[in-house]
């Protein structure tokens, strides 16, 4: 990928700036949360994902407890696991790398009606 791309969220935004040509290969994302927003309680069936906070706290919600994540911190998320990333005390702003199936989100609670 020669351009990174901006899509705009309610909660923020999603900026991909790598892409693997291969078809199992990966995905680099910049998540940007803004204050008090979070995104869906959701799941992937296949896709796998490793976030890193660099800048503000994340409150990474799964299905049995609730994690704080600074700056520096990290976690994987593989498939299966319920999650959910909420902003809080500020804008939050996160790393992903996943595999490549960004529409492989089964949303089950979401702020926006989606």
């Amino acid at each position: 990928m020669s351009q990174s791309k901006v899509i705009n969220k309610p909660w923020g935004y999603e900026k991909i700036w790598a892409s693997s040509s291969r078809e199992d290969g990966y995905i680099g994302k910049i998540i940007h949360i803004k204050d008090g927003h979070r995104l869906s309680l959701q799941l992937h069936e296949k896709k796998e994902e490793t976030i890193l906070v660099l800048s503000g706290v994340l409150e990474l919600v799964l299905q049995n407890e609730t994690r704080i994540l600074k700056a520096n911190e990290s976690f994987h998320i593989t498939p299966g696991t319920i999650h959910r990333f909420c902003s809080k005390d500020g804008d939050c702003t996160l790393l992903e790398v996943s595999t490549k199936e960004l529409d492989d989100v089964i949303r089950l609670e979401d702020d926006y009606g989606r």
